[in-house]
């Protein structure tokens, strides 16, 4: 019982370690590295005193050129062409895309539209585009190109890498010193969710490493005569959203004063039927007394 305690124990104190080493090493691997960058190289001895003076300038340049050039970018673009052959302009992205070296995710067409999603390594995204952008026959209606630092991403995900294979080889080792059978289960346990932890780091791993190696190039691919039509279209369906748009408005601000002016016309309306049942109540009383003195005026006259 006392040894699964220590065993028990002793995982505990490799967790909390885990999790410290995690952070000590983000936080050690951001601080070394401007200091390897800063660093300057050792002049020569045979140096001209002009190459010492340059030499502070020289070493200023270096770690800006370094840090920019180990930035981790993930890079897209999306192409809209008009062509009058869509299929032959898709052969020819196609092609253009296996000449460098990229290949294709993703491919829709008919009669009158195209698409197709290309994956090409990132040194030659812009070789390709330009390649896009000059297909005989073509019309380039837009390009847009967007870019995005996933540096921080990537040295949190290798950094967290290394401590968990560390993590789990310690778990292992335990593991061999294990005596009991219920140690043997704790220790398997806690190991098995560890390497469950280390497999989901690695796919993340791969995945941001293979978006930054390859770049994704969405190409939209429209016949002349249809893009214009559509262009028709969207004028009329424009014109129709409008009038549409000014109804539902107009509708609105009925609803809105048949709200405001609803409660007065309750009030306005309760009055008035007081009032209309009142006037009914009289009306008889009033007709005969005129009879009555009418007829006590006539038998007046008759005497």
């Amino acid at each position: 019982m006392g040894r699964r305690t220590l065993v028990v124990t002793a995982l505990a104190v490799m967790a909390l370690a885990g999790c410290s080493g995690a952070d000590n090493s983000s936080a050690g691997g951001s601080a070394d590295m401007p200091a390897r960058a800063v660093a300057p190289a050792p002049a020569q001895g045979n140096s001209t005193p002009g190459a010492k003076e340059a030499a502070p300038d020289q070493a200023q340049s270096q770690p800006a050129g370094t840090a920019a050039a180990d930035r981790q970018m993930v890079r897209t673009a999306d192409v809209s062409l008009r062509g009058e052959d869509v299929e032959a302009v898709l052969a020819k992205v196609k092609e253009l895309a296996q000449r460098e070296n990229g290949f294709v995710s993703l491919e829709n067409s008919s009669s009158s539209t195209g698409s197709v999603t290309l994956r090409v390594p990132a040194d030659r995204m812009d070789v390709l585009l330009k390649g896009i952008g000059e297909i005989d026959g073509t019309t380039l209606v837009s390009r847009s190109v967007k870019s995005e630092d996933v540096t921080e991403q990537v040295v949190d995900v290798e950094s967290r890498l290394a401590t968990q294979r560390a993590s789990v080889d310690r778990v292992r080792a335990l593991l061999d010193r294990a005596a009991t059978t219920s140690e043997i289960t704790d220790i398997e346990g806690e190991l098995t969710r560890r390497q469950s932890e280390l497999e989901s780091l690695q796919r993340r791993h791969d995945s941001l490493k293979g978006q930054v190696a390859l770049s994704t190039i969405s190409v939209t691919i429209r016949k002349e005569s249809a893009a214009a039509q559509a262009e028709e279209e969207m004028g009329f369906l424009g014109a129709l959203a409008s009038g549409w748009s000014a109804l539902v408005k107009a509708f609105r601000v009925i609803v809105v004063v048949i709200g405001a002016v609803l409660p007065f016309a309750v009030v306005l309306g309760l009055l008035f039927a007081v009032f209309w049942t009142l006037r009914k109540r009289r009306r008889p009383v009033t007709g005969g007394g005129a009879a009555v003195q009418a007829a006590g005026d006539v038998e007046q006259a008759e005497r």
